[in-house]
């Protein structure tokens, strides 16, 4: 899964707006919408939201998690504890690229809320760095990562099982053979 699938994935979570049209209920495939009253907020999948933003149809509520005094606070837990703490949301970061690249005017102190999601962002990527560079140097078998989303595993995924196989095969050519001697391949 590459960043691009993530990000389709993560515009699936859902934000509140407040339209200013108005509109019955969608019926959707992936459930129900609206309805749609001006001044009244409605929750709907983000990629609807930023939809409606870009045609200057709504504002869009940023989500309860998405406020400085709680993101610093995250921030700072995170580079206290030697483990991955949980994240307000699973695609923290997706949300945050997302809106405030499209709705950075209906989030009040953007800037710093980018500045503190990319801090926490740049100290779990270190922490996870850390941790493949154990991993690797222990010749673990396996690696027990809790918390982590799916945005963070996609950027160490690859050199995960990577290195796992790696590791088998050099493994597997360190075994002595039924005969006793190494296998070579």
């Amino acid at each position: 899964m590459d960043a691009s699938e993530v990000e389709f994935l993560a515009e699936k979570e859902t934000v509140a707006v407040i339209p200013n049209f108005s509109l019955d209920k969608v019926y959707l495939i992936g459930g129900d919408l609206g309805p749609f009253n001006p001044g009244l907020p409605v929750v709907v999948p983000l990629w609807l939201a930023i939809n409606l933003k870009q045609r200057q149809k709504c504002r869009i509520i940023p989500p309860e998690w998405m406020d400085v005094e709680k993101l610093e606070a995250i921030r700072d837990q995170e580079r206290r504890e030697e483990t991955f703490t949980q994240m307000p949301n699973p695609y923290y970061m997706e949300l945050t690229k997302l809106l405030l690249n499209h709705a950075s005017d209906n989030i009040p102190k953007a800037d710093e809320i980018r500045t503190l999601v990319k801090d926490t962002w740049d100290t779990r990527i270190a922490k996870l760095r850390l941790s493949a560079d154990s991993f690797v140097r222990e010749q673990e078998a396996h690696a027990k990562l809790d918390n982590l989303t799916l945005m963070e595993i996609n950027t160490i995924g690859t050199f995960f099982t990577e290195s796992l196989n790696h590791m088998y095969k050099l493994r597997t050519n360190l075994q002595p053979t039924e005969d006793g001697q190494s296998q070579d391949y």
